[in-house]
């Protein structure tokens, strides 16, 4: 039988509130950031990342945070079918800060919770048989019960010929040798510990650790003679963590001296946070020993890695992607703060970024003043029009992917907060509108703070009427703009849409449009989207396409707008641009809403009649886009 899976873990499976302010007391922190956490839940998501079909195998609550957990992994490309849901217990929550390159303070909330109840009855057979390997942590050794689950894992997996590995893992308290205020402390002696390891030590192909977590497992804080009590309970391969030093790999006896191991190379990088660095190592490893690489270059995949994670705020969300990795191996360190490396920084969110959207097909009524204009209109009368809007875009996604809206917060707020979780791509607008030079709506504030309350499924859309024909003080005064607007949204995690419309300033011709995105480019803006006039010939398109992929081949894509055209003149356009295939669709809104908003704002028509003709209108511009990109094959 041919593996499913290259990977299981095994284990902790935790909520991450990482303190958002760096180089203060814990005490201090004032807001926090929310990321997945737990060592076997880290290194699923990082060996995802890396290419590695991974699952992992623990319990999480049946709340918010355990659904978290659960739609954070799905994203991540991890399998959670051995995911269980525990009725009885709340998911486990850990408070992270960094205070300095010392000091990591960190508290654990992990009384009664959900992944220590994991049981034998949770490990099927039949899934552990899917996997090439199963990696179990420490931590689920420290309790009879979850330690019998992770040794039936262990088991199972070498009955069938998986591999298997241990990441040592020692977290003292834990194990409850330490205080609750010791979350930090990486190391205490212990009788007890020491000979619950051993147990298990035979068990394994693959053991790692750090020189702490050695002493642990050997029974004594002499490296070396550590390293020779667990070679002499396992023929595993030892790797051995050693900080700045690297780490080295003993595949047989271990010498006199730990620089007589096998080596990779490291990477001199600043360290931020060290926070989820073993987990990123771990990934970086287990990807080069299930591709059976030389441990030297195995050992190079989990130092890079390690880097990463050591550089950047939060433990999963630091970790490379496979085409992130590769290119950090081959160019090498060019600054030191990794997360300072515009070039490194863009690869890795452009490759990161969550899920997939190859098809768009968007309902735009994010409108405000061409609704304030209609007869009947008031703030209230457009909310509520807007809810009928949402109500016509879900009742043609009726749940598919490639549906989405672009929905405003300030007439549009219930039909907003209203698509969360729907499963619609959701973008939201920030430009006053009609502004020239770029201004935002107020609730952004001057300092764009405002995009730090917004969702983080919202894409930033900023629309900008510009012209490469523009005098230098109104480029001067957009790029400005839309340099702190990029910033705000990366700085905040949202992807960000930009919006050029140049026929509404100036001539047009096939170079407009290649000609502003130049310029964009070279200001170091680098959208994820960008929506687009229709163009009314193939090399526009062309052009446009070869200027954006020139400066951005990750790029989500394109997509079209209306301008309030007749389906007619946007069939003909969607024929032109679904040739090209970084245009991934459509974003319509007047040709869709217009008639029926004037229509149920003046009273002519009701709810159901409104939704009906949206409803309509909408369908049909789908059809017509699956059936320009089909090649007019339906």
């Amino acid at each position: 039988m041919t593996a499913q899976l290259d990977v299981i873990t095994i284990g902790r499976a935790s909520v991450d509130l990482y303190g958002a302010q760096v180089g203060g007391r814990l005490e201090d922190m004032g807001s926090f950031q929310k990321y997945i956490g737990g060592s076997p839940t880290n290194m699923a998501a990082g060996m995802a990342r890396l290419g590695l079909r991974a699952a992992l195998i623990t319990r999480v609550g049946d709340e918010h945070m355990g659904r978290f957990l659960r739609e954070e992994l799905v994203r991540e490309g991890v399998d959670v079918r051995g995911v269980r849901t525990d009725p009885d217990r709340l998911t486990a929550l850990v408070l992270l800060g960094i205070r300095d390159e010392d000091s990591f303070p960190l508290i654990f909330y992990r009384e009664n919770c959900a992944d220590m109840a994991l049981d034998e009855g949770d490990i099927d057979p039949a899934f552990i048989a899917e996997s090439r390997s199963v990696i179990a942590t420490g931590t689920h050794l420290s309790h009879p019960r979850t330690e019998a689950a992770v040794l039936k894992a262990l088991r199972l997996a070498r009955a069938c010929g998986a591999r298997t590995a241990l990441d040592i893992d020692y977290r003292p308290n834990l194990w409850g040798v330490a205080g609750h205020d010791a979350g930090e402390s990486r190391f205490v002696e212990s009788a007890r510990v020491t000979r619950t390891l051993q147990s298990t030590l035979g068990l394994f192909d693959l053991i790692v650790g750090t020189e702490e977590e050695f002493h642990i497992a050997g029974g004594t804080t002499d490296t070396l003679a550590a390293l020779r009590a667990v070679r002499a309970l396992s023929p595993a391969t030892l790797v051995c963590k050693r900080g700045a030093a690297g780490a080295v790999a003993f595949g047989g006896p271990i010498p006199d001296s730990l620089d007589a191991g096998e080596t990779g190379p490291g990477f001199p990088i600043e360290v931020f946070n060290v926070l989820g660095a073993g987990d990123g190592f771990m990934s970086g490893l287990i990807r080069g020993w299930l591709d059976d690489e030389p441990w030297p270059v195995a050992l190079a995949y989990a130092n890079a890695c390690g880097a990463f994670a050591v550089s950047r705020h939060g433990c999963t969300p630091a970790y490379p992607s496979w085409e992130e990795l590769c290119f950090f191996l081959k160019r090498g360190v060019v600054t030191p703060a990794l997360r300072k490396d515009a070039e490194l920084d863009q690869i890795h969110w452009a490759t990161t970024r969550r899920g997939a959207w190859p098809v768009m097909r968007v309902f735009a009524f994010d409108h405000r003043r061409q609704f304030e204009e209609m007869e009947g209109a008031t703030p209230d009368r457009i909310g509520a029009f807007k809810e009928l809007c949402l109500d016509a875009a879900l009742g043609v996604a009726a749940g598919r992917p490639g549906h989405g809206i672009l929905c405003d917060d300030r007439l549009g707020r219930r039909a907003l907060h209203r698509a969360a979780g729907t499963g619609l791509w959701i973008g939201r607008p920030v430009e006053l509108p009609g502004s020239r030079p770029l201004a935002c709506e107020p609730d952004i504030g001057p300092d764009f703070g405002g995009l730090g309350e917004w969702p983080l499924a919202h894409v930033v859309k900023a629309l900008c009427f510009c012209h490469p024909d523009d005098d230098a003080a109104m480029w001067a005064d957009q790029i400005a703009t839309l340099t702190r607007l990029f910033h705000a949204a990366r700085r905040n995690r949202l992807e960000f849409l930009l919006e050029v419309i140049p026929s509404k300033v100036g001539p047009v011709d096939d170079t407009t449009t290649p000609r502003i995105v130049e310029r964009l480019y070279r200001a170091g803006i680098f959208p994820d989207w960008w929506k687009l006039e229709p163009f009314r010939t193939a090399p526009a398109w062309r052009a446009a396409a070869e200027a954006i992929r020139a400066h951005d081949p990750r790029v989500r894509g394109i997509v079209v707008l209306g301008l309030d055209a007749p389906e007619d003149d946007l069939a003909a356009a969607f024929a032109l641009a679904a040739a090209e295939p970084l245009v991934k669709g459509f974003a319509v809104g007047r040709t869709i809403f217009a008639a029926p908003a004037r229509d149920w704002l003046a009273g002519r028509i009701g709810d159901d009649e409104a939704v009906a003709r949206m409803t309509a209108s909408y369908r049909r511009l789908c059809g017509i886009w699956d059936e320009a990109r089909n090649g007019g094959k339906g």
